[in-house]
């Protein structure tokens, strides 16, 4: 995924951040865009597109907006994790994760 980290200002009360998961792979994968605070709590955010399917060696831009909900600062992880198939024999679930740090200008 891409970026894997990086800083946002920000002069409204949410930010946005678009990252572009990639599937290294020959085969079709899906993947699961999820958001989560510093301490990989769940946060809520929008998210265009929180689970795409991805062709072979594709890559795929996708739009996450995050509220700064009263704070000046905030730091959030944007993760693509994998869905394992329903009948496939292993059940892997990987995860790779940005840390974006954004800052509020009043």
């Amino acid at each position: 995924m891409t970026p894997m980290r990086g800083e946002i200002t920000s002069y409204a009360d949410e930010f946005a951040v678009r990252v572009a998961p990639h599937n290294p792979y020959r085969h079709r994968i899906e993947v699961a865009i999820r958001v989560y605070d510093e301490k990989f709590r769940p946060i809520r955010a929008r998210v265009s597109d929180s689970r795409i399917g991805l062709a072979g060696g594709a890559t795929r831009r996708v739009l996450v907006i995050v509220p700064f909900e009263g704070t000046r600062n905030r730091r959030v992880r944007i993760c693509a994790e994998s869905i394992p198939y329903p009948k496939a024999t292993t059940r892997i679930r990987a995860q790779i994760c940005g840390r974006f740090m954004a800052r509020r200008v009043q």
